[in-house]
């Protein structure tokens, strides 16, 4: 492990874990991650963000230098945030960098929040930006992190159901796949994730749900049907809260003969790609990521 690891725990601890404890109005918290995100992700040199509209969502481009947006395989990545922040500009850094490493460009739709926007409004987003890219030769990437992860999985299961067309692979980075946090590293966990607060977690699933069942396969991904699902490739850290939310989607998912490639790697904060700046590992799993996505083409 790299020396940047501990610092940037400590440091996340103490600012991020702190604010996400204390902080009451979602507002705060949006502006708060889009300033932040500024600050911190920066994107390799030569990156190009354009703007679009795919499904009636406005999406952002990022396309690392020398990588066009037609013919090849799009990332089509959906921003983190307990579905009550983030955006395209908190995430785009991260896909430019993953851009540059695939030679694939990466869109990153604006999906609808709660509390203005409760669920299924994001997942209908989802689906709607999908079937207006499913058709693009070269196919289709899915990814996300945290409840973005938990959407593209949700995502993939809809696919399923309604006998769309498969992606050719779907990523997720410390996804949020059981809104019932049943999970035994939520409570076993809770002191050593550094940046999630396990005991803000069910006012934002309040806020999402909206008197919907957690267990609502669109909501929860661990209790959907993926019979016939593409391949997918999930990490988390083994101090995450949502440490078992990959374990058991991971068993499910194989359980229903999906391949599934898992990734738990030693104290690394939630969703540490976010970090590719800072952090050596983030750079080393964005890294094993594109592998990944490379040998997608080759099937």
């Amino acid at each position: 492990m790299s020396l940047a690891r501990p610092i940037l725990n400590a440091w996340l601890r103490w600012t991020e874990k702190s604010f996400l404890a204390r902080a009451e109005d979602p507002l705060e918290v949006r502006r708060s991650f889009e300033t932040k995100a500024r600050f911190y992700f920066h994107a390799p040199f030569g990156t190009r963000y354009s703007h679009d509209k795919i499904g009636g969502r406005d999406v952002q481009w990022a396309r690392a230098r020398g990588v066009s947006k037609d013919g090849a395989p799009l990332l089509l990545y959906f921003h983190g945030g307990a579905y009550v922040f983030g955006s395209p500009n908190t995430h785009r850094a991260m896909l430019a960098r993953l851009s540059a490493d695939t030679g694939l460009p990466a869109c990153l739709p604006t999906y609808r929040l709660a509390p203005e926007h409760p669920f299924p409004a994001a997942l209908e987003d989802a689906v709607s930006v999908y079937r207006a890219a499913m058709e693009r030769p070269g196919g289709v990437i899915l990814g996300g992190d945290s409840a973005g992860g938990g959407l593209v999985l949700a995502l993939q299961a809809e696919i399923c159901k309604l006998g769309l067309p498969n992606p050719l692979g779907t990523f997720a980075f410390s996804p949020l796949t059981d809104m019932t946090y049943s999970g035994e590293s939520f409570v076993s966990q809770a002191d050593a994730d550094v940046i999630l607060p396990a005991e803000r977690a069910q006012e934002s699933a309040d806020f999402y749900l909206n008197g919907a069942d957690p267990k609502t396969p669109g909501a929860s991904p661990l209790f959907a049907e993926f019979a016939g699902a593409a391949p997918v490739w999930m990490c988390v850290g083994d101090t995450e809260i949502l440490l078992d939310d990959t374990r058991r989607m991971t068993k499910h998912l194989r359980a229903q003969r999906v391949e599934v490639t898992e990734l738990i790697e030693h104290d690394l904060p939630h969703v540490w790609p976010l970090f590719h700046n800072l952090l050596p590992e983030a750079r080393n799993t964005l890294r094993d990521l594109a592998q990944w996505v490379r040998s997608l083409s080759n099937r």
